[in-house]
């Protein structure tokens, strides 16, 4: 399937989420539909592991990511949990496995919580 095709079944004409969001590992829901704004940004996200090692504040790998789900409000999560802060950034994670970063949030924007689609599926 070509990306594109792939944004078309999951971003609506709104630009909102078509699916829920789970997590990639236990399955548990993130997101309900339509709860999300599709956005552009450059992020780096660490590499996917449990809660713990993210927030050793040591350089971890990772990846940078551009395609992600907005969320300006935290109670709109179904299911997510945060890491303890990496500098004025928080990495959200699964609550139910702590797997993760799933996302990004930035303690200086309280409106703004980036859930990265390749760290998620979708259903």
């Amino acid at each position: 399937m070509e990306p594109s095709e792939q944004l078309n079944e999951l971003v609506s004409s709104e630009g909102r989420n078509r699916k829920a969001v789970l997590c990639q590992r236990c399955g548990s829901r993130v997101l309900q539909p339509g709860t999300a704004l599709f956005s552009r940004r450059q992020l780096f996200l660490p590499s996917m592991r449990k809660k713990p090692a993210l927030a050793d504040g040591s350089s971890p790998d990772g990846d940078l990511l551009q395609e992600h789900w907005l969320v300006d409000d935290m109670f709109i999560f179904e299911n997510v949990g945060f890491t303890k802060d990496v500098g004025n950034i928080k990495f959200l994670v699964c609550a139910d496995c702590e797997i993760g970063p799933i996302g990004w949030h930035c303690l200086d924007d309280k409106n703004s919580f980036y859930v990265a689609l390749e760290r998620v599926s979708h259903e």
